[in-house]
């Protein structure tokens, strides 16, 4: 859960890296931390517009696709 919270950006950009240079191991990252994302493949999120409906939100950003 958010390993990387403590890291300055320098680090965060390195850990996003390293974790994206593993292609052969996929990984879920729980994060806020932008540098993360930025390096991610697909990043997945919760919205919950209305108490105790919540949707899945997905966007691939290697094919630059927002699925709904």
């Amino acid at each position: 859960d958010e390993i990387e919270a403590a890291l300055d950006d320098s680090n965060v950009s390195r850990f996003a890296e390293y974790l994206h240079n593993l292609n052969q191991t996929q990984f879920i990252v729980i994060t806020h931390r932008r540098g993360t994302m930025e390096n991610a493949d697909r990043l997945f999120g919760i919205t919950m517009q209305e108490k105790g409906v919540s949707t899945l939100v997905s966007v691939d950003l290697v094919a630059d696709q927002l699925e709904a």
